[in-house]
């Protein structure tokens, strides 16, 4: 009786196995085209892009270097910009209305700047570390380098939830600078070639964004750091993604999934 109550309980573990991994199908791998490239700031440590009627807004980080700017996408000449205090390490970047939210590394502080001349606006603050931001549509969503995104109201900044991501069961570790893109977020996972596309309901990963050999080699150099920066561009539906200290800023299409 015993050795059949195992066998009973073995087979219940392995149907609520399978019936796990059916509901968490393996998301498929995307591939990409290169629409155009870009000159790009090579010393610019990227943390956080934007794409905002025909202007693109950068934040740039590291202690002593950390900024906001605005860059002309064609040339990559920075057309303003305004430093951040020399103990603060910028991070993520995203446009609420007419406002800039930018957040920080360590410090617990986010900065909010006028859309047209950067002017201060006021701050807010946060538990933990900031990474990435991203707004749309009333939605405001950050990344703290773990597997789950914060959820910010858009008025008062204040945390009105968290959702873990996962592949299939999985928490996706890692999550950096995010943008919403057709419905979707997409999300840089730090120290990798790859993109998260994300359910914003769920945190379901719902297909990966592969841009291994993305940037040529001939480009690379001993300083080159990793893939991130995503901007979307919603009047022309461009989309837009950099790295940190990358010399090309790529507008890329999605390609056919590779496997």
């Amino acid at each position: 009786m015993d050795a059949m109550r195992g066998q009973l309980a073995v087979c219940a573990a392995l149907a609520g196995a399978l019936a796990a991994w059916s509901a968490h199908p393996t998301p498929p791998v995307l591939g990409f085209r290169v629409v155009a490239s870009f000159p790009h700031d090579a010393q610019a440590f990227t943390q956080g892009l934007a794409f905002h009627k025909g202007r693109l807004f950068e934040s740039v980080g590291r202690y002593g270097h950390s900024a906001l700017r605005e860059v002309d996408l064609e040339t990559g000449r920075v057309l303003r910009e305004r430093a951040l205090p020399q103990h603060l390490f910028g991070e993520g970047l995203a446009i609420v209305g007419e406002r800039l939210l930018q957040l920080t590394w360590r410090a617990g502080m986010g900065f909010i700047h006028a859309l047209d001349d950067f002017a201060p606006a006021g701050e807010f603050r946060y538990e933990g570390e900031g990474w990435g931001l991203a707004a749309h549509e009333g939605q405001l969503a950050m990344s703290d380098g773990t597997a789950f995104l914060r959820w910010l109201h858009p008025v008062t900044l204040a945390e009105t939830k968290r959702v873990q991501v996962r592949d299939g069961a999985a928490p996706v570790k890692g999550l950096n600078e995010l943008e919403f893109v057709r419905g979707r977020l997409f999300a840089n996972v730090w120290a990798s070639n790859r993109i998260a596309i994300i359910d914003p309901a769920t945190g379901i990963v719902t297909a990966w964004l592969d841009l291994s050999g993305i940037l040529p080699v001939v480009f690379r150099r001993p300083e080159t750091d990793v893939l991130n920066g995503i901007a979307y561009d919603r009047a022309t539906n461009r989309l837009f993604v950099t790295g940190k200290r990358w010399p090309r800023l790529f507008e890329i299409e999605l390609a056919p999934a590779l496997r």
